[in-house]
């Protein structure tokens, strides 16, 4: 018998009052011991980056608010967010995990990680730079996302178009062709990414966490991550 897939859940903190806490929503660990695997949170602690790649089965970057490398915005433009301890260790174990091509998945920010370490770049605030884009920062809406069809992301959200809810500010606007956009938004934002060279490397703008994990399309790539990372631990 086969054991449950470990999946290394990179910790959020409080950076909006101080960055003295680690703060994270338990939706992200429902969601994988649903979609059954077991999850970890994984503290800003360098050290443990190695014995993380080496031991566990896949890797999640979650939501958040950090500030960003200025060379991964469009020029002119940087971070508004506070620095945090982070970004070091989120960084380090992502490529780690890329590296030795186990399974990741980025929700929002680490989703903004992923584009962005394989040559995306993003800005700080889509709607001062795109002035007729939807307003995406608005936690109590939600709007529509439309698959890419022939993406492996759509063929896992198995429809074409389905409402997602919607709390990012900052957003990937250039895409090398080392990445695919697996969904958009009406007004053409970047919602989903995947790393064709990567058995398993994709990225969501909205919060799969917070949906439906047996009707909503959107959150059925929990089932799918976790998937890829029981290949790993068989």
């Amino acid at each position: 018998m086969s054991r449950m897939p470990k999946i290394a859940v990179i910790m959020d903190e409080n950076t909006s009052s101080g960055g003295g806490r680690y703060d994270i929503s338990k939706n992200y660990f429902s969601a994988l011991r649903h979609a059954g695997a077991f999850a970890f949170g994984i503290p800003y602690i360098p050290d443990m980056v190695g014995q993380v790649i080496e031991e566990f089965d896949g890797f999640l970057s979650v939501g958040g608010r950090i500030n960003f490398p200025k060379d991964w915005y469009v020029e002119g433009d940087q971070s508004r967010y506070p620095p945090s301890d982070r970004l070091a260790v989120d960084m380090a174990l992502m490529e780690g995990f890329l590296a030795r091509d186990k399974p990741v998945l980025g929700i929002c920010n680490g989703m903004q990680m992923l584009g962005c370490l394989n040559g995306c770049r993003m800005v700080s605030d889509v709607h001062s730079s795109w002035p007729e884009a939807l307003i995406h920062d608005q936690g109590n809406l939600s709007h529509e996302v439309r698959a890419v069809a022939g993406t492996r992301m759509a063929d896992i959200f198995g429809a074409e178009t389905f409402a997602v809810n919607t709390f990012h500010r900052e957003a990937i606007v250039e895409v090398p062709n080392t990445v695919t956009v697996t969904a958009r938004a009406p007004d053409g934002v970047v919602e989903a990414i995947e790393i064709s060279s990567q058995s398993f490397a994709m990225g969501l703008q909205w919060h799969p966490e917070l949906l439906d994990a047996e009707s909503h399309p959107g959150a059925r790539v929990f089932d799918a991550f976790v998937e890829a990372a029981s290949s790993r631990s068989a």
